[in-house]
């Protein structure tokens, strides 16, 4: 049985992962044609799944209500189709104690407490502070790689998640600081975040109810 997702399912399913972004952008996240994922958007587009807005000169798709649902449908079914249900399901149970120390460690990296302002913003002048976070998000990644490879047997459209997230993590142990928590960048807190959106995507969850 394919492991592979039908390109409409994954035109839909980047528009989710990403949030908002324009067609290039959408293509390149599951490696699609790009004339392909216009036409399929533009026809998503005429179903009232996804809507395209332009502000500031820029311009993107994102997801409508009815487009969540039919994307949520469209991958329940695709994961009953290859009998993953379970083993995403385990997957997920052991992401949850990684993404709370994940988003622990990308505070840290935002924020350096000092006696007078808990909420005092690292400028990340205390090389000892950093390089804690810094292994904190090398033991995630380690912690990462065999739910990574589970999740890439289930589908083709899991794989990569934990190349990118080993990736940023170099970049930002060489000193690009930005590489740890930025968003317009492929850090590791974007790729995590992506991550996590298609867990619970797949798994029709809700984030907010999540322990």
């Amino acid at each position: 049985m394919t492991r592979d997702s039908a390109p409409g399912l994954l035109v839909l399913h980047a528009v989710r992962v990403i949030g908002f972004a324009d067609t290039p952008v959408i293509a390149h996240r599951y490696g699609l044609d790009a004339a392909e994922t216009e036409e399929e958007l533009r026809d998503a587009e005429a179903r009232g799944w996804v809507a395209h807005t332009a502000f500031a000169g820029t311009g993107g798709w994102s997801l409508t209500e009815p487009g969540r649902a039919e994307n949520e449908r469209r991958l329940a079914a695709e994961l009953a189709r290859v009998g993953g249900t379970e083993e995403v399901r385990d997957v997920y149970r052991e992401f949850l104690p990684l993404n709370a120390l994940l988003l622990r460690a990308c505070t840290d990296w935002q924020l350096r407490p000092t006696a007078g302002d808990r909420l005092a913003v690292n400028d990340h002048s205390d090389p000892a502070w950093d390089a804690r976070i810094l292994s904190e998000l090398a033991d995630i990644d380690r912690a990462f790689l065999p739910l990574a490879d589970r999740l890439g047997g289930v589908l083709t459209r899991f794989r990569g998640y934990d190349t990118r997230f080993t990736t940023a993590l170099a970049r930002a142990r060489d000193g690009e600081n930005s590489w740890v928590d930025r968003t317009d960048v492929d850090s590791c807190h974007r790729v995590w975040f992506e991550l996590h959106e298609d867990l619970i995507a797949t798994l029709g969850l809700d984030r907010h109810a999540e322990p």
